[in-house]
Formats: C-alpha cells, structure tokens, sequence
C-alpha cells in the first residue's frame, strides 16, 4: 500500500482533534478522519489519539493516509486456507502472491475480494470502502498470517492490541550473511525513502519508531534462517531493518540483490504465528502455520547447517 506521512500542528486549544483534522485534510470527512482515528492511523506522542480528544497549541499530529480507490469492490470466488473463523474475526493463511486489498495495479483478486465473497456484509467498515476488515497488512510476497475483523467492535478491540503491542506477531525469514550472534534487536525509526517514493528507509525524517526482534534459527554458509518478532508494524519493516544491518532477505528485489535469488519471485518471508486476546471471550488465541513448500524449498538448497 502507498501511504503518506503527514504532520499536521494545532494552531489553539480545546478543538476536537477530528474537527481540526477534518478541516485541515484535503478531501476528508469527519466520518473519513474518525475511520484513521478508530484504525489508530493518527498519533500524538507515538499513542492513537481518540475522536473526542481536545487540541493542545502546539501539538503535532502524525497522520498516516492510506491510498484512496474508487473503482467499486466485488465479490470473487476465489478459495481462502482459514485457521480460526467465528463471528468476530477470522484469521487467514496468505499465500505469497496474493495482494491483501486493490491498489493500482492490483484492482480485483485480492484477498478483500475473497473476503467480500466469503463473509459477504459481515466485515467490519472501520477500514473503509476499500479495506473492510483490514486490520494489518502483509506483502504481496509474504506469505503466512493474516487476521480480520467481522465486526467494528472487534476492529477497534485489535486495533488497540495492535497499538500497545499484545498482539504478538511471529515471522521467519531468510536473510543473506554470516550472524556474528545468535540474536538481536533493530531499534531504528523508519519512514519514507526520500529519494523514492515506492521504498522505506531507516531515517530520522518524518519516521516512526521501529522494533525488531531477530534470532538466528539455522546459520547456512551464506544465508541464515531467522525467526523475526514485531515489536511496531510499519511498511515493509523486517525488511527494511534487515537490510539495514546488511543482511536483507532472500529474494527482496526492492531491499537487497537486484536479479532473482534461488528462482525467487519475492522475498523469502512467512507470517508464522498470531497471538491476539479474543475481542468477545478476552482468550488469548494463538495460531501457528506451517512454512510453506517454496520455504522449505529454498531450505533444501542452502547447503549444510554450520
């Protein structure tokens, strides 16, 4: 998805924050700027702001605006791996090459399409026209884990995990060079590349803060397999971080080696594990996948473990 970072500073106090906001975005609703609020897309001090909250003079407003379609959304039949479905969430198994909502490019077969097909009205509209149930996003290569909300109410209740971070994200990955420790943290704020607009980039400029956690599964002669756990959610960040510390992931054209690695289409990334509270019964729910079969492929061909 392209979105855009923008800061917007209240000029008095005591304005309710989607007021200001409704007035200061081109093209915005009140009902448009309460869908970013209630989807935590606008920040104050690194935290979701509410819709009822009142302007301090002098506040910075980070907004991030999601791409807007207009080309209407249609149901299509196209088959759906779900792992845990009930009437609140469900929680599908992305497989790599499949786009999560349109984009230009991408306008029909995506898995909000499918979702329209599937759950028919019973999607949450906090994520807009374009985005029904969305509550996080993976690439269009990356395979693996992806949960959605049915209702607005379990939209907001994730919505909030995601924010303070108990809801817990699990990747693995396979990333280029020799790891001189069996694990680590990237802690670098990451925002828009600068000189192109398509990439991310660890900069200090218009960013937000940005937490990985990676450990060393099996150490190859020139690649590692990674277990990867998200600490914040931003565009593209295991591989944008990854690359960073200069060991970009296998097949990551945008990221790291420009022509095809091991026949790869993509980078070599899996969505493994969820671990959410249950916005109706508050139990905590975890769902694991397998890798899938053009993981375990490029396994094979690593050569042996050291």
């Amino acid at each position: 998805m392209d979105e855009e970072l923008i800061f917007i500073e209240a000029k008095e106090s005591g304005e309710r924050i989607d007021a200001l906001l409704t007035h200061s975005l081109d093209g915005f609703s009140r009902t448009a700027v309460q869908h970013l609020i209630a989807r935590g897309l606008i920040l104050l001090n690194g935290s979701p702001v509410k819709k009822n909250q009142k302007t301090v003079c002098g506040d910075v407003y980070e907004i991030t605006l999601p791409e807007i379609e207009d080309v209407p959304l249609l149901p299509q039949d196209i088959p759906l791996d779900i792992r845990f479905e009930d009437s609140s969430v469900i929680v599908i198994n992305k497989p790599r090459g499949l786009v999560v909502h349109p984009a230009p490019g991408h306008m029909d077969g995506t898995l909000v399409n499918a979702l329209l097909f599937h759950c028919g009205d019973s999607l949450s509209g906090i994520g807009g026209e374009k985005r029904p149930g969305i509550v996080h996003r993976i690439d269009k290569d990356t395979s693996g884990l992806l949960i959605v909300a049915k209702t607005n109410e379990a939209h907001q209740f994730l919505s909030a995990q995601l924010s303070d971070r108990s809801l817990s994200r699990e990747y693995e990955a396979i990333a280029h060079g020799h790891f001189r420790a069996p694990f680590g943290t990237v802690d670098r704020p990451i925002g828009r590349n600068p000189n192109d607009r398509k990439k991310m980039a660890v900069t200090e400029k218009n960013a937000r803060n940005a937490v990985t956690h990676w450990s060393v599964l099996t150490q190859y002669k020139e690649y590692a397999h990674l277990r990867c756990k998200l600490e914040t959610g931003r565009t593209h960040q295991i591989r944008v971080h990854m690359a960073s510390i200069g060991h970009p992931l296998l097949g990551d054209a945008l990221y790291g080696a420009k022509s095809p690695d091991k026949g790869l289409e993509g980078q070599c990334l899996h969505a493994k594990k969820l671990q959410f509270i249950h916005p109706v019964t508050k139990k905590q729910i975890i769902i694991e996948s397998e890798l899938p079969e053009y993981f375990i492929s490029v396994l094979s061909r690593l050569g042996p473990a050291e």
